[in-house]
């Protein structure tokens, strides 16, 4: 089969390799979508380890193969994948927080990814995709089920105001580019501000209390001095952006408006339903106008280099590149 790889900063390449084989309670599954990530950008741009295995955590596609003791999935399944591998035996895995695994592995970082014809991955991390929802649009499962998560732990309440560092898709939004600014519009967000004007943040926040802040941005950047500085007191700062330094520690804010701050690992269980059975219910209900506004670019496996040089030029006018496999 093929599949990408990266074999230096900048430069990703397609080779063949072997196909692989199910394990048991393992499905491999036919890749049809794979996004790329904010955070697949980090090692593109070498602020994070290069993977050495074929990279892609978006992933969306139909089951090939199953292996032994799989009951629930059968060849032909439409499926959205978790980029995550957990052992399913531990005291956090039969917890439902099956992100705080010891045994964790990441698809695409340290286990093979979706940038390929193939993957495989154990079943219990794959979800059904329901009718009607195309494989790009589910291969937006992924990021969404990274911000349903953190809402989630964040103890988000209705009434309360939300700013995101990052062009998210909710409450007071602060992003960079302008197609980012017209999508974060067009899918719920109040206001957008220019994060070239973090007085604008500062100023809507004196005018009307946020009672949270979600830091999307990680990298290098130092927005957790923004979010403690716009956070009310008593609000709380939930961490999703991925850092690849360890950033500035706002500890006299923190301290002084009694914040809670939070950090939040991709998607997990809570009591019967899992994060990624609340996106799919999204994306069945809005999973159209959601894929419209963020897949700006398609690209097909074969041009995988075009892919990400397209997704690390905003000025392309790129939010969510799909690679299809």
């Amino acid at each position: 089969m093929r599949a990408a790889f990266c074999r230096g900063v900048g430069r990703l390449v397609v080779e063949d390799v072997p196909r692989p084989t199910p394990g048991p309670g393992e499905v491999v599954v036919r890749v049809r979508n794979c996004g790329i990530c904010g955070s697949d950008l980090h090692w593109y741009h070498d602020q994070m380890m290069i993977p050495s295995v074929c990279p892609g955590h978006e992933i969306a596609g139909e089951v090939a193969e199953v292996g032994a003791g799989v009951t629930a999935l059968r060849p032909g399944d439409p499926v959205a994948l978790e980029g995550i591998a957990s052992c399913g035996g531990c005291r956090y895995c039969l917890a439902g927080d099956y992100q705080r695994c010891l045994a964790i592995g990441f698809v695409g970082l340290t286990i093979p990814g979706g940038f390929a014809e193939y993957v495989s991955a154990p079943a219990r991390h794959c979800f059904r995709i329901p009718a009607g929802v195309d494989f790009a649009t589910a291969a937006l499962s992924e990021p969404l089920g990274v911000a349903v998560h953190g809402v989630r732990l964040s103890g988000l309440e209705i009434g309360q105001r939300v700013a995101v560092l990052g062009a998210g898709t909710i409450g007071v939004v602060v992003a960079r580019r302008p197609q980012q600014r017209a999508a974060a519009l067009a899918l719920g967000a109040d206001r957008v501000i220019d994060d070239g004007d973090p007085g604008g943040l500062l100023g809507d926040a004196a005018d009307a209390p946020i009672d949270l802040v979600i830091e999307t941005v990680g990298g290098t950047a130092d927005t957790l001095d923004t979010a403690a500085a716009a956070c009310r007191p008593g609000g709380t700062i939930c961490v999703l952006g991925a850092f690849t330094k360890s950033p500035p520690f706002p500890a006299l804010f923190v301290l002084v408006k009694e914040l809670r701050v939070i950090g939040s690992l991709v998607y997990g269980r809570a009591g019967a339903r899992a994060d990624f059975d609340i996106v799919l219910d999204i994306l069945r209900r809005q999973g159209r106008r959601i894929a419209e506004a963020l897949i700006t670019h398609r690209f097909p496996l074969a041009e995988i280099g075009k892919a990400f040089a397209t997704a690390a030029d905003k000025t392309t006018g790129s939010i969510k590149v799909t690679v299809e496999a």
